[in-house]
């Protein structure tokens, strides 16, 4: 029940009988705004010229984690982590960097050899993780104010749906902690065969900066579960909740050197990682362009096994029977949610011919609706871009999309005169061969498509590289299961989206990744298997 009451805070679902509810820049910087200021109508910046609400919470940690203590990098340097509200700093952080990697995969490959955790009774492993999980509800609104602090989403978001599934993804892997086991097995001969589930030793694990916490978790959760030790980085946009949920993991009773953190940037403190001969696993969320140098970077040092969760173009579809009010309010949140920041934003919307002009300007008015404005205020929906980079990104892929031919029906431009807020945008028109239908953009645009039957747009939507995940708009059963099996990819929400259990398994086909994560799934990325065979002398039986 608990993992329902989570899960659907996560998910906007709608059944047919519900009454309805309301990796760098690729083009130039510095546009001008000037032409885009058509199909703009109601948006009030008040909320984003306000003077921002001063976050209810302090920041105790900046440093390192190596071997259970916070510690400086050994350069001594350190890295300014920005406020996206304001582009102001909020604190220094310390840049680890090749010297500090190396001393933390020392610190767990002792931890890992010589030290308690994997020789801890299973049952002692979970009852820590659920320690954690105690703890995480005690400091519910400390890490709900830091990752909103850093990362710029809605406080309402982080508080109430992230922080609590961070809490229940620690609660599902200490369940599975004193469940993993091996198998016996029969053989043609007098032969005693059993395999063996062992941790697979250090593992490295490199997480993005657009859902932190949620990233912390489904990177620790089976890692520890399984008993392996831990060298993580986080991303240098927002390192800040991670170090307050690792220090919470250690008053929860983690020995010291298991999980060891080092905050810095991917060409050094990740490289090192991924590079390093004595990491044994890598797992990797991020953009499709730095997962292929991960992968490289993995098979060239010491051929470690590497799980990959990266970007995505997932087709929202919209069929001729959809209701249209309930297909746009859920189109909006597959898009807009987290800021359009979502590997699995269903970034694309595919809507039949038969409602497509009613969809349109209907989700026009929904973007025009959407409040934007300082992630701490109540009722806020959007708060600011991650920074100024992804910022320019996506203002240069909307002049991309006026540039090519697409309608802009509103947004296109800032939000507000200070910080990296944009306004929430929506394109008609959108022909399959423009930048805004193919690239991930990983903010807030709309991109809506026409089509005319199944087959075609099967085709379409499976005529990218990405195959992460997929949305399905539609009260036909039949159509359902149509298009669930015909297209490729990870997941496929049918009259739902974004719906994130601890249980239900995450990840893409082709470019959008290998391997999964959450779920049972999740736990074969840390774990060897070992066949033992014994002889059996004048056995009973075979």
């Amino acid at each position: 029940m608990a993992s329902w009451r989570i899960s659907s805070l996560l998910s906007r679902s709608f059944s047919s009988s519900s009454s309805s509810s309301s990796s760098a820049t690729l083009f130039s910087r510095g546009r001008s705004t000037s032409n885009l200021s058509r199909g703009i109508y109601k948006y009030s910046t008040a909320a984003a010229v306000e003077d921002p609400i001063n976050p209810p919470v302090k920041v105790n940690y900046t440093q390192l984690l190596i071997g259970g203590q916070f510690v400086d990098a050994a350069s001594g340097k350190t890295f300014q982590t920005l406020d996206p509200r304001t582009g102001d700093v909020i604190a220094n952080v310390a840049e680890g960097d090749a010297e500090d990697v190396n001393r933390a995969v020392a610190t767990a490959r002792k931890a890992f050899d010589e030290g308690p955790w994997p020789r801890m009774a299973a049952y002692e492993r979970q009852r820590v993780l659920l320690r954690f999980a105690d703890l995480i509800e005690q400091h519910n609104d400390e890490l709900a104010a830091l990752e909103t602090w850093d990362n710029g989403k809605p406080y309402e978001q982080a508080a109430k749906i992230e922080v609590p599934m961070l809490a229940r993804l620690m609660r599902y892997y200490a369940g599975w902690a004193d469940k993993i086991h091996g198998l016996t097995v029969p053989a043609d001969g007098p032969y005693h065969v059993q395999t063996l589930h062992e941790p697979i030793g250090v593992a490295g694990q490199i997480i993005p900066w657009n859902f932190p916490l949620l990233m912390f978790a489904w990177k620790v959760g089976p890692a520890l579960a399984c008993g392996n030790a831990i060298v993580m980085k986080t991303a240098e946009q927002t390192p800040l909740s991670a170090l307050f949920a690792a220090k919470l993991l250690h008053e929860a009773g983690l020995p010291s050197g298991v999980l060891n953190v080092v905050s810095g940037f991917g060409p050094t403190a990740g490289a090192a990682i991924a590079s390093h001969m004595d990491v044994d696993k890598l797992a990797f969320t991020g953009s499709t362009a730095t997962g292929k140098v991960v992968l490289q970077l993995a098979a060239k040092s010491n051929l470690k096994p590497v799980t990959l969760e990266l970007g995505g173009k997932s087709p929202f579809i919209v069929c001729e029977d959809a209701d249209v009010d309930k297909a746009v309010e859920l189109a909006h949140f597959a898009l807009f949610f987290n800021q359009g920041q979502c590997c699995c934003a269903g970034s694309r919307t595919f809507v039949h011919e038969r409602v497509y002009d009613e969809f349109v300007e209907k989700a026009k008015a929904r973007a025009v609706n959407r409040s934007v404005g300082d992630p701490f205020k109540g009722g806020i929906e959007q708060g600011p871009q991650i920074d100024s980079d992804q910022f320019d990104k996506i203002l240069n892929y909307i002049n991309s999309g006026i540039e090519s031919g697409a309608t802009l029906e509103t947004g296109g431009e800032r939000f507000g005169n200070k910080g990296y807020f944009i306004k929430p945008t929506v394109f008609s028109n959108v022909k399959d061969d423009m930048l805004i239908a193919k690239d991930e953009i990983f903010g807030p645009v709309q991109t809506i498509l026409k089509f005319k039957d199944l087959d075609e747009v099967i085709r379409r939507a499976n005529s990218t590289p990405y195959g992460l995940a997929a949305g399905v708009f539609t009260h036909n059963i039949d159509t359902a299961n149509t298009l669930t099996r015909a297209l490729r990819v990870g997941t496929v929400w049918v009259n739902c989206f974004d719906t994130f259990d601890a249980a239900i398994p995450f990840g893409g086909y082709k470019m959008s990744g290998q391997g999964r994560e959450k779920g049972i799934y999740s736990l074969n990325n840390y774990l060897q298997v070992k066949a033992v065979v014994t002889p059996l002398h004048n056995p009973a039986w075979l």
